[in-house]
């Protein structure tokens, strides 16, 4: 749903009403129709809209999710308050899922980048810092876009923003942003081949696509075959649990934070998906149990 409260408030700054705006810039009784039952309008609409205001776009509406997590989340992040549910999942994932793809950055480290844009003076790889900042870029892209369909575009646009500026996209055969060119091996166990990527990547796309509404474990399910195909040079797990966030906020599912401390169940679990799916199905659950000990924290209800 569409709110247009800060719609009317720059209308009545002006002295005119939704109705003026059809003499105005000829848009139709529909399109006021629209605002009125808070439907969404077309790009051109809101730029028209927001020229004549002479405001951004943003300024003049707001996405309400029906998913009140969702809803917090969003809310909290475009007001810049800290100390809440937006802050701590920001922190606790993106510490997490970067410590077990081997950064050397601490819970307290991560926490203070985050806070401060700032580190202390140890020793640290840039690679560990940047794919930090841009982890807090990729969770900020997830709950902006949580509601649209999951298409391979976006999950390339997520590992676009996890490895860009990293070494990794020095190197002539690494694609930021597109599927892996080199075979890589994960666990010792060979994925996907890159030749094979694109075919699998889009099989696994239409057969996800299946089930309108997803339950939990069809995300792991998602979650646990697209690591096996492994489509992109590096930054897979990352990109992988950032889209079981993505596709939880989508659904109204509780999501799950993979706690670096579980990662070798974790491990488990993907290496035996398959065979014993409950290994994994356990651990996700286990993380979901994380997740709802944030909104305890905050006394959100769920």
């Amino acid at each position: 749903m569409y709110e247009y409260n800060k719609l009317q408030n720059k209308l009545n700054e002006k002295g005119i009403n939704k109705s003026d705006l059809t003499r105005l810039l000829g848009l139709s009784s529909r399109t006021i129709a629209k605002i009125s039952k808070g439907k969404k309008l077309s790009n051109n609409t809101i730029i028209r809209i927001s020229d004549y205001l002479l405001c951004e776009p943003q300024e003049i509406y707001r996405v309400v999710s029906d998913n009140h997590i969702l809803q917090i989340l969003r809310d909290e992040k475009n007001a810049g308050i800290s100390g809440g549910l937006y802050h701590e999942l920001q922190v606790r994932m993106t510490y997490n899922s970067n410590h077990i793809e081997g950064s050397k950055l601490t819970e307290e480290q991560t926490r203070m980048i985050f806070e401060t844009n700032t580190i202390g003076a140890e020793t640290i790889p840039v690679d560990d810092i940047l794919e930090t900042v841009h982890h807090f870029r990729a969770i900020d892209y997830v709950i902006d876009n949580a509601e649209e369909n999951l298409t391979e575009e976006f999950i390339k646009h997520l590992h676009l923003i996890i490895k860009r500026d990293t070494l990794d996209s020095t190197l002539p055969w690494f694609i930021v942003g597109d599927y892996k060119r080199r075979v890589n091996a994960v666990g010792g166990r060979k994925t996907a081949n890159p030749a094979e990527v694109p075919k699998k990547m889009k099989k696994l796309m239409e057969q996800y696509s299946e089930t309108k509404e997803k339950t939990i474990e069809n995300i792991i399910a998602f979650h646990a075959e697209f690591e096996r195909i492994h489509p992109f040079q590096d930054g897979n797990g990352r990109v992988g649990r950032l889209i079981t966030l993505k596709e939880c906020l989508h659904y109204n599912i509780i999501p799950f934070i993979i706690e670096d401390s579980k990662k070798y169940f974790y491990y488990r679990g993907l290496d035996k998906w398959g065979t014993e799916n409950g290994y994994l199905i356990d651990t996700c659950l286990d993380g979901q149990d994380t997740f709802k000990s944030l909104l305890d924290m905050f006394e959100i209800k769920y």
